[in-house]
């Protein structure tokens, strides 16, 4: 096995919503939401939803942050071109949600193609309630 080095920076976004300003009220929900959104894309491919909180308090060694209630990632591919066999080491894409005693965390590295990541960033807007949509800030990266 060849191991090579990539220096490459990846960009993180971020949306923090409180309780109040979040169109749902779970994890589950927000999953369900960004599930509909990829399945209804004509290039996009649903592969799972894992629950991240689950597997780690399984394990012995697993730690949560105190805060933290609820984190699964919605995990899906939109594969438009595959034009380097190395491009397969950052796919798929996830969106990370989190859920604390303050509200929700939404988060996903920066998808290689700009028409991806213009879709995760709507949706993820598109989560913000709409009593709350001129005080919430937008994801930002």
């Amino acid at each position: 096995m060849k191991q090579t080095f990539a220096q490459i920076e990846l960009p993180l976004f971020t949306l923090h919503l409180g309780f109040s300003e979040c169109r749902f009220d779970s994890v589950e929900g927000i999953a369900a939401y960004l599930r509909e959104q990829i399945e209804s894309h004509n290039a996009g491919c649903y592969i799972g939803t894992f629950d991240h909180y689950a597997h780690t308090a399984a394990l012995p060694e697993g730690q949560l942050a105190d805060d933290i209630v609820g984190a699964a990632n919605v995990v899906f591919c939109f594969g438009f071109t595959l034009q380097d066999p190395v491009q397969l080491a950052m796919r798929p894409c996830s969106i990370g949600i989190c859920q604390s005693g303050e509200g929700f965390t939404i988060s996903f590295i920066e998808a290689p193609m700009p028409v991806v990541n213009a879709l995760m960033e709507e949706w993820a807007n598109a989560l913000t309630s709409d009593a709350a949509l001129t005080g919430s800030d937008t994801i930002n990266g």
